[in-house]
């Protein structure tokens, strides 16, 4: 397996199509860091005892990877990636973006099997081709599936410009040509690999968009289009100072991808896989943020916690209850994920699929009460984290120490632990980057409207109307 300090080497010498406030900047990019450097961790991780059981995996081809290469054959795989998401996001403050990559291979190792058994191409056989080459490079990837959509009333087949939803121009005997865009699509800047697959479910006139591949992140007519954040600090050093999010919108202008790169290759009849691979790639993603979003959570809950001591109202009623409130999202949503694990089922290809009303309503519990968890630590913060003097001022030789005088709150709280504290109370609820947070962790890995459909699918509602009338009496005659 590779190191933190192999990883970065390898990006760095990527070719440049990266772009960045309308320039195409190199992947050592100093606003590409932040992200970068989250990366390196878990691949850094690996031989640390807290983390060596979770983030090791045997495997028969290559002795040891790492389990963001791996694909899951047993409900302890799935409990195992779940509990170190949540373990690692804890030491980044939020996001490892790890998830995507293996998320999307899960979903191919699945359908890829389905489709060749159906239609005789060898997509199972490349597939498992990349897989090894995935696992013995220890990959670093990310998965391009949200097209840009155009008008939502209209499905793709019916939008004025038909490249609004990335399709298959062109079918040649090496290949094919694909063109189109992916937005919200997070870390492809720093990624070596990007995964691409369909967003939705597709009918007989939309074969054309059901087409899944994999190019390097640095690939000819691939254009990273690349907005990126960071809570830098000016004046003193953390560890939230040190991290980012980096959100792309990437271009594929007429790209070609070589057969042993295609999973799916948009031919007739193929539009059903299409579909089938959008649902496994987001069923696959709802289960890992059951491990990602309760360390989001544990993080708004320690904030509280931490302001609410600083503050000396720490025992307060009206503050524990809030607390109890932010536990109480925290457990359900990772409880959610175990209940998914365990109720998996195995695919004829080998791999375990969580179940999915277990993952939904995890996923859709976390997404709908995120902004609820930022209404606590607003609430429990008070106005200060939108008010704060700037870092300059508060360690400034003059003014500082009046500033340090009457940020004041317990006695025993030296002012600069309060001051760092609210700095990053400003970060999380006033800043460009906790706005990023906040929406991702309503919309990331699908709406809760996707999650209500996912839902109400999987569930029998049939058998509860039957409970419903023997309990009434009501005949079924």
């Amino acid at each position: 397996m590779k190191t933190g300090e192999e990883y970065l080497q390898n990006l760095y010498q990527m070719k440049p199509n990266v772009i960045i406030n309308g320039k195409t900047v190199g992947r050592d990019d100093s606003r590409l860091q932040a992200v970068a450097k989250i990366m390196s961790l878990t691949l850094d991780k690996v031989q640390e005892p807290d983390f060596k059981d979770l983030l090791n995996v045997d495997s028969k081809d290559f002795g040891t990877i790492n389990r963001f290469t791996h694909i899951h054959q047993s409900i302890d795989d799935l409990l195992k990636k779940q509990e170190v998401t949540r373990k690692l996001c804890r030491l980044t403050g939020g996001c490892i973006f790890r998830c995507m990559g293996i998320d999307a291979m899960n979903g191919l190792s699945i359908i890829t099997h389905r489709a060749e058994a159906a239609t005789g191409q060898p997509y199972n056989q490349r597939f498992l081709k990349y897989l090894k080459f995935w696992q013995e490079n220890d990959i670093i990837g990310s998965c391009a599936q949200t097209d840009v959509k155009g008008n939502r009333a209209l499905r793709p087949h019916q939008q004025a410009d038909p490249d609004l939803y990335l399709r298959v121009i062109e079918h040649r005997d090496d290949g094919i040509v694909v063109r189109g865009a992916k937005n919200h699509i997070t870390a492809a800047a720093v990624a070596e690999e990007i995964i691409v697959l369909p967003t939705r479910m597709l009918t007989p006139e939309e074969d054309e968009y059901a087409v899944a591949f994999a190019v390097p992140g640095d690939w000819e007519g691939v254009k990273l289009v690349t907005r990126a954040s960071s809570h830098k600090r000016e004046k003193f050093s953390c560890p939230a100072g040190e991290f980012g999010d980096v959100e792309n919108f990437i271009i594929f202008d007429d790209v070609f991808v070589p057969n042993d790169r295609v999973f799916l290759s948009g031919r007739e009849g193929e539009h059903a896989f299409g579909g089938w691979t959008a649902l496994l790639f987001a069923l696959y993603h709802r289960h890992s943020y059951t491990g990602c979003k309760p360390a989001s959570s544990e993080i708004i809950l320690g904030f509280s916690a931490l302001v609410s001591e600083y503050s000396g109202i720490e025992d307060k009623k009206h503050v524990q209850s809030k607390l109890a409130d932010l536990i109480s999202v925290i457990e359900l949503v990772y409880a959610a994920g175990i209940a998914a694990a365990h109720k998996a089922t195995k695919d004829d290809s080998g791999t375990m699929i969580p179940d999915p009303v277990f993952c939904n309503v995890g996923r859709k519990h976390a997404g709908t009460s995120y902004y609820h968890e930022l209404e606590i630590l607003a609430d429990l913060s008070g106005g200060l984290p939108a008010t704060l003097p700037h870092e300059a001022d508060f360690y400034d030789e003059t003014i500082g120490p009046l500033l340090q005088k009457y940020l004041k709150r317990k006695e025993d709280v030296p002012s600069e632990d309060i001051y760092k504290l609210y700095r990053a109370l400003s970060d999380m609820l006033c800043s460009s980057i906790g706005g990023i947070s906040a929406v991702a962790a309503l919309h990331g890995g699908g709406s809760p409207q996707m999650e209500d459909v996912a839902i109400l699918k999987g569930y029998d509602l049939e058998k509860r109307k039957n409970l419903a009338k023997y309990l009434a009496g009501i005949s079924e005659d």
